[in-house]
């Protein structure tokens, strides 16, 4: 069976590699820069989290005037997002195309990457239809569509070239950190933090993870590959509406004036 993007996106276990997504985008500095100097993603994580896979789900899920309203939204967070670059100073623009397309490739990458994990690699048909849907999260906004990589082979190419040009700086690192060990925040979340950053690492290429100072060894492996074929058995069968609450609540939140 054919799956494209709108059959797979609504998976809340896609959200599982939301903690490896956000840490790969800020180990770019022209995002990572950005984030540690203008936004309240720190202070106000879940906000920020809801707003990004709200937008996710509007786009492939939403109708119109949602579109449009993740749009606009998205927008005015970005607009201030920007600096010249300066003497021993990254600049940074949220509007800047190359920095959209790492942010949509590793949203890309990481569905991907999770969703084959638990269910299978996909056959070339259903991953060239996916492929090819994931470049409107982009162009929804500014990125020009002629800057997707044409295939999946062009993306393995540019994905594998951008990992090893990423390397993090003070303030990256510290951007990361400070996401991984909040200081504050809903009891709830403060107690899941530990197996959030678990399964991050465990998704993460090694010298990221390490970057941030995220603990690895080979227990560690081992106990994500069990950990990962037991959700691999589990969540399949849970109940479709169990599994796509998620995008379910976002959408019904969403207002469009």
């Amino acid at each position: 069976m054919v799956r494209n993007l709108a059959d797979i996106g609504a998976e809340g276990v896609l959200l599982a590699g939301a903690g490896r997504a956000i840490l790969l985008q800020i180990a770019n500095p022209a995002v990572g820069h950005g984030v540690a100097e203008h936004s309240d993603f720190i202070a106000r994580p879940l906000d920020r989290f809801r707003a990004t896979v709200t937008y996710v789900y509007a786009v492939v899920y939403g109708t119109e005037a949602q579109v449009a309203a993740v749009r606009r939204s998205v927008n005015r967070a970005h607009s201030a997002v920007r600096r010249k670059p300066e003497s021993g100073s990254h600049g940074y623009s949220a509007f800047d195309a190359q920095a959209q397309l790492w942010v949509v490739a590793t949203l890309y990458d990481t569905a991907i990457t999770v969703y084959e994990k638990i269910y299978g690699p996909l056959d070339d048909e259903a991953a060239d239809l996916m492929y090819s849907d994931y470049a409107r999260i982009g162009t929804v906004l500014q990125l020009p569509a002629n800057l997707w990589p044409a295939d999946r082979t062009a993306f393995r190419t540019y994905w594998d070239t951008s990992l090893l040009t990423l390397e993090l700086d003070a303030v990256t690192a510290g951007v990361g950190r400070d996401l991984l060990y909040p200081p504050a925040g809903p009891l709830w979340l403060r107690m899941s933090m530990p197996l959030i950053r678990f399964v991050t690492a465990g998704l993460l290429p090694d010298h990221l993870r390490a970057g941030f100072g995220l603990p690895w060894s080979d227990r560690h492996s081992r106990l994500f590959e069990r950990t990962t074929r037991w959700s691999a058995l589990v969540y399949p069968r849970l109940p479709r509406l169990l599994r796509h609450c998620v995008k379910n609540y976002c959408l019904g939140r969403l207002r469009t004036s």
